[in-house]
């Protein structure tokens, strides 16, 4: 996947926190999921503005862990939901 791609939740998506249940949660139209909280940290990076190479740089210095493994793990992930129709790339 190239990383100059810029993603974002596809329209009609946001993320947002659910303060009741101290979680985050992903709400579409007439579907919810509860990311886990390596996907919500990915997600939340996603505002279409930041390309993935960012995303991923981001997340490597704030994490202090190897870029190649973040990379590994945001591009799976981004794969993931834009197959599913969740992002927009």
């Amino acid at each position: 996947m190239d990383e100059s791609l810029t993603p974002r939740l596809a329209r009609g998506f946001r993320i947002r926190r659910d303060d009741v249940r101290n979680q985050w949660v992903v709400l579409g139209p007439e579907r919810a999921f509860v990311p886990d909280d390596i996907a919500a940290e990915i997600l939340r990076e996603f505002d279409g503005e930041k390309t993935l190479a960012a995303v991923i740089d981001t997340l490597a210095t704030r994490y202090a862990a190897p870029r190649d493994e973040i990379a590994k793990d945001v591009l799976a992930m981004t794969e993931d939901m834009s197959a599913k129709g969740l992002l927009t790339l």
